[in-house]
């Protein structure tokens, strides 16, 4: 297997990380998920030297992981004793 091809395959595994990522209802599962997929579209981006794919990606890991420490910051709800 040379180098495109599993380039190519980091690609389709980036798509599918990110795609399962849009299925959580955990919040920080889904910032999880796609942090993972969009780190791994930022390496293919560069891999192929397509700069916007890379760049677009990495603004997206910076914004999951601002999320993902806010999340972790704030005080978890507790929810309401039920009487």
């Amino acid at each position: 297997m040379d180098l495109a091809t599993i380039w190519e395959w980091v690609g389709y595994l980036a798509s599918v990380v990110v795609a399962i990522s849009l299925m959580m209802a955990d919040i920080k599962k889904l910032r999880w998920w796609n942090l993972i997929g969009a780190a791994l579209f930022v390496a293919y981006g560069l891999a192929i030297d397509a700069i916007p794919v890379a760049l677009v990606n990495f603004f997206i890991v910076i914004i999951d992981i601002y999320y993902l420490v806010k999340l972790y910051r704030e005080p978890q709800e507790q929810p309401a004793d039920s009487e």
